[in-house]
């Protein structure tokens, strides 16, 4: 069980913090406990089961965020051969579904070359983007203890020293 103040990671939603833990608001004589998590990135606030299926963990460590990092050039991009958009984005739709970081940077590389491949940008690809980007940004940001806005500078720099 998680406890208020601790943030972690809640499915595809990315760094949410634990807000409370109790009814809902709008329910309050109900008899279900809620974590009740605000989101990093983002307005309003979710409310999920303390026993729900839904996946979350709590964010990585400091030296967890930077061997992370150190990984980061041996991984593959994501390239979907398909070249139809409801199949590019299914390709991409599952990788966020493995909930994994190495996932995230896979897509993020796999858009940045499939983008740069391309005269015009597609809309769907740089929203894509954006949000694999928002949800590793902001557990590293977490992590590390550094602005959301710094992450990829930080990463580019140590990334670059190998």
């Amino acid at each position: 069980m998680f406890s208020v103040g601790e943030k972690i990671i809640y499915g595809e939603n990315g760094v949410c913090t634990v807000s409370d833990i109790g009814a809902l608001p709008m329910d309050p004589s109900g008899g279900k406990v809620y974590y009740h998590l605000k989101p990093l990135i983002g307005n309003g606030m979710y409310f999920t089961p303390i026993d729900s299926a839904a996946y979350m963990r709590p964010v990585m460590s400091k030296d967890e965020a930077e061997a992370f990092i150190a990984t980061i050039p041996d991984i593959e991009p994501a390239i979907c051969s398909d070249t139809r958009f409801n199949h590019v984005d299914a390709f991409y739709k599952e990788l966020f579904k493995l909930h994994s970081n190495e996932a995230l940077v896979s897509v993020i590389k796999g858009l940045h070359s499939r983008m740069s491949e391309r005269k015009t940008k597609s809309s769907r690809a740089e929203a894509t983007m954006k949000r694999a980007k928002d949800i590793l940004h902001g557990e590293l940001s977490v992590a590390l203890g550094i602005e959301l806005g710094d992450v990829e500078n930080y990463i580019a720099q140590q990334t670059a020293a190998e």
